[in-house]
């Protein structure tokens, strides 16, 4: 049962607040329920703004904003001993995960062995 003081949504008859709600869902979302924008891919399940672009138009949008700070000259710009710092945190993320790195060891022996063979057989017929 509803509150009957005079204070706004929440004095509201349960039907009321649930019409209400739904109005400013639909304008919030194009006049779309969720269901529609999930399977459609546009908005992702509980995010807006930014966050709930496709990646395409984030990546346009952050693309826009880095060539404007480049050309202003505010864009931060590497070091050498910062980049070193990057990839070496980046290898320590990377190598914690055993199946990746497995992979990683497995393409390359394939890789190796495969150049091998070729410099095997490319050998093997100058000599004949």
């Amino acid at each position: 049962m509803a509150n009957t003081s005079k204070g706004g949504f929440a004095s509201m008859e349960d039907d009321r607040q649930r019409r209400t709600s739904r109005k400013g869902s639909e304008a919030s979302h194009g006049g779309r329920g969720s269901g529609e924008h999930a399977a459609s891919g546009s908005v992702r399940h509980g995010e807006r703004g930014f966050a709930a672009m496709d990646e395409v138009k984030q990546r346009e949008i952050a693309s826009e904003g880095g060539k404007a700070a480049h050309e202003k000259g505010t864009a931060h710009e590497f070091n050498s001993a910062e980049a070193r710092e990057a990839g070496r945190k980046g290898g320590e993320t990377v190598s914690k995960d055993r199946a990746h790195m497995s992979e990683i060891g497995r393409k390359g022996g394939e890789s190796r062995r495969s150049r091998s063979r070729g410099a095997r057989t490319a050998g093997a017929k100058k000599d004949k």
